[in-house]
């Protein structure tokens, strides 16, 4: 697969982003799809994940209720909608594309990433 980002790039704290993945290659609305980051010095973590349909999604406790994973199946694209940005969301976000249709949290499952996009939100 061949997946793009977008999106990434420089916010205030308490701004917004959206970030997007396009994908090509095998069918799209097969697999579930997550986002993680790695912010420097750090390992690279879980921030959300959709499953095929849309109708299942995960977050990890930090991004709850601030950000926003979807998917639009047609156009082989997966978003990630940042609201509230905080400085400790600095980092470089990572698609990803699952082995598994349902929601996943764990890097194991992925099997291909994009090319990461960085975001960065200054206090």
């Amino acid at each position: 697969e061949h997946m793009v980002e977008s999106g990434g790039g420089f916010v205030q704290a308490g701004g917004s982003l959206r970030l997007s993945c396009t994908v090509s290659g095998r069918p799209f609305n097969f697999y579930a799809m997550g986002w993680f980051r790695q912010a420097p010095g750090k390992e690279r973590e879980f921030v959300a994940t959709i499953s095929t349909s849309g109708t299942a999604t995960s977050y990890a406790d930090s991004v709850k209720g601030r950000f926003t994973i979807s998917r639009d199946n047609a156009k082989n694209t997966v978003y990630l909608q940042m609201n509230s940005l905080k400085p400790e969301d600095t980092a470089v976000y990572y698609c990803a594309k699952s082995v598994l249709s349902s929601i996943t949290i764990y890097s194991t499952n992925y099997n291909a990433w994009g090319q990461g996009t960085q975001v960065t939100v200054s206090s």
